[in-house]
């Protein structure tokens, strides 16, 4: 049993939750530009645990679905030939199996919010589920992840104001290029095995100005906030706020970047998590102060 609990663990990546985090963050951004402060915190830390469970049950399955799409790819990188299904320590079947259980206890999540979010959700299984395909015909995948990993921030504005407007759809797009440059830097980790076996990535795309085009796609992210910030009436406070990611970003991230070793690609994506409780953090003071 003990086995079976570990290969269970490899396959969902719950030892490695920075996956599952950089799906929340999104959505308790979402969540927390839309919440009404002066009406009781309970709602709001259920609603966000709501999103938490959401986040790491679909990124468990997700996990799956990836990696028996990708089993004949993950034998021949080296950074994911030892996965359960590659390595064969567990069957298509079975893994497909948890996949669609866990999917289950996500719905059972769902069902918990109103009808709009409910719908929308279900709009976005198609992209949860097609997104380890996109590298086999496009250099853009990481541009597929963003639109699928952030989509949480719409289901978050939704949940609460039961409608959608152009502040969550700008918040959005800005997170979706966030995504862009973070799985950018995730994927020159695997650059050499990729173009050997023929996968596509941003990655390999920019790879002759990986900075410029990072760089590019941050500066989109940072742009939304501010215009967000706007839209939101939000104080001097929030604006002043912004330097703490913009450094983040663009000096710890980008400038110090060397695409060439894959323990500093990993530490600048894993940083990320640090980003998205920064960005949290920014929000809560343009609210509060």
């Amino acid at each position: 049993m003990s086995e079976k609990v570990k290969i269970f663990i490899e396959l969902t990546r719950l030892n490695k939750p920075i996956g599952f985090m950089l799906l929340f963050w999104p959505c308790v951004w979402g969540l927390t530009i839309s919440y009404d402060f002066s009406l009781s915190l309970t709602s709001y830390f259920v609603y966000a645990f709501l999103f938490f469970s959401g986040s790491v049950l679909m990124r468990s399955a997700g996990c799956i679905v990836n990696d028996i799409s990708d089993r004949k790819i993950d034998k021949l990188v080296e950074r994911t030939k030892n996965r359960p299904i590659a390595s064969e320590k567990i069957s298509v079947f079975n893994a497909a199996i948890y996949a669609a259980i866990l999917c289950l206890i996500a719905f059972l999540i769902l069902i918990n919010f109103n009808k709009f979010t409910i719908y929308m959700a279900l709009l976005s299984m198609p992209l949860a589920f097609t997104y380890p395909l996109m590298k086999r015909f496009t250099y853009w995948p990481q541009l597929f992840l963003g639109i699928t990993f952030n989509y949480g921030l719409l289901l978050a504005w939704i949940s609460i104001q039961n409608e959608v407007s152009i502040i969550p759809i700008i918040f959005y797009l800005g997170a979706t290029f966030w995504t862009l440059g973070y799985d950018t830097i995730y994927g020159y980790q695997d650059i050499n095995d990729d173009e050997i076996i023929g996968v596509k990535s941003t990655s390999i795309k920019f790879k002759n100005n990986p900075k410029k085009f990072i760089s590019f796609s941050y500066l989109v992210f940072i742009s939304a906030l501010f215009i967000v910030g706007f839209l939101m009436e939000y104080n001097l406070f929030f604006y002043l706020s912004l330097i703490v990611p913009i450094l983040h970003l663009f000096y710890f991230q980008v400038f110090s970047l060397n695409v060439n070793d894959e323990r500093n690609c990993l530490a600048k994506f894993k940083s990320n998590n640090l980003l998205g409780l920064i960005i949290l953090t920014n929000i809560i003071i343009g609210k509060v102060f």
